[in-house]
């Protein structure tokens, strides 16, 4: 193996819960920006998975605890099938986002599930997991751990934005990587969606033949967590407790709750992003075109190309990236992000 290679298998599997995304990711130690994703995959979640990581919300300590176990003996094997599916022989460590269950940094909370310890078990490699837990301990967010990787893998972007379950945005700013979460995406587009038996709205198409209910329009961009300066970030508790209740009391017609829904993400996100050039979007919602149309509308915005590749698995490949920079000590959760007391390099490693 060269040693001035690192190869990294990075997991992550977000809140919109489409699967768990592995990338396998060459890295150079004497050139920082580079990286090549050698092979990519999604690993849809089976219907129990997905119903158990969505009411774990409600579980028990001990549930969580037992959930933890075997949902990183889960998160093992599907590794290991991966790891023997494409033939991977060089391996220096995996990295894994795990699962976030919770989410309530201003009580000092957050969890992600996917014990490390049974990855590495399994895998018979090292593994790196845990990247939230101390940046919250520093007084931190503890979220979005991404923008790291956007200063030093993307820094030719204007404004590096995600959308996935929430949508998040970096950006350079007074000298410093800002950065925070914005709103909601597929994890209110696809929940509507499923009410009418489908995964997702495919393309946007249901949305775009819907009409805006103007007065939830208005209620959503009211919330209070949109007059709140950065750092700030989303959590699926919020979503279930100020989001849903809102639109359910409001609508009843899942054309016009797409509708309105995706009006107003296009508006929150055209508060932060706009009148650039210079946009890299990445996360499942740039598959829905009607969603793209009224972002970069409503944003007067230009969208950089980029691969399906990098669309599909920028977070996962940035999860291996914030390993390579645990593993060698160096910061990878930046105060002028998450709000912490000390930039710091976070994450918990653990041997086979």
């Amino acid at each position: 193996m060269d040693k001035r290679e690192v190869f990294v298998i990075g997991l992550m599997s977000g809140t919109s819960l489409d699967g768990i995304d592995l990338v396998y990711v060459k890295f150079k130690k004497d050139d920082v920006a580079f990286f090549e994703i050698i092979h990519a995959e999604t690993v849809a979640y089976a219907a129990e998975w997905k119903q158990m990581l969505q009411n774990a919300i409600h579980f028990s300590s001990e549930e969580l605890l037992a959930l933890d176990t075997t949902y990183g003996k889960h998160l093992g094997d599907v590794t290991a099938n991966f790891i023997a599916n494409y033939k991977i022989e060089a391996i220096d460590f995996i990295a894994s986002h795990g699962h976030t269950i919770l989410h309530q940094p201003e009580k000092g909370i957050t969890l992600q599930v996917g014990s490390g310890k049974e990855i590495a078990k399994i895998t018979n490699q090292k593994v790196v997991c845990d990247f939230r837990t101390q940046d919250v301990a520093l007084g931190g967010q503890g979220a979005p751990l991404v923008p790291i990787g956007d200063e030093l893998l993307f820094s030719e972007h204007d404004f590096c934005l995600n959308l996935g379950g929430f949508s998040n945005v970096s950006f350079h700013k007074d000298g410093v990587r800002v950065a925070f979460d914005i709103c909601p995406v597929n994890i209110v587009l696809n929940f509507y969606a499923n009410k009418m038996g489908l995964a997702y709205d495919a393309s946007g198409k249901i949305a775009s033949e819907g009409k805006i209910n103007e007065q939830l329009l208005e209620t959503l961009n009211a919330l209070e967590f949109y007059k709140i300066a950065p750092p700030k970030s989303l959590g699926l508790e919020w979503v279930q407790a100020a989001v849903f209740p809102l639109i359910d009391k409001l609508e009843a017609d899942v054309s016009v709750i797409l509708r309105t829904f995706v009006e107003h993400i296009a508006i929150q996100i055209a508060t932060v992003v706009k009148d650039s050039n210079a946009v890299l979007i990445t996360g499942g919602g740039v598959f829905n075109s009607f969603l793209m149309e009224r972002i970069k509308e409503t944003a007067t915005i230009k969208v950089v190309a980029s691969s399906d590749a990098l669309i599909n698995y920028k977070e996962a490949l940035i999860f291996a990236f914030l390993g390579v920079l645990k593993i060698n000590n160096q910061v990878n959760c930046l105060k002028s992000v998450t709000g912490a007391s000390e930039n710091h390099s976070s994450g918990v490693i653990f041997l086979p």
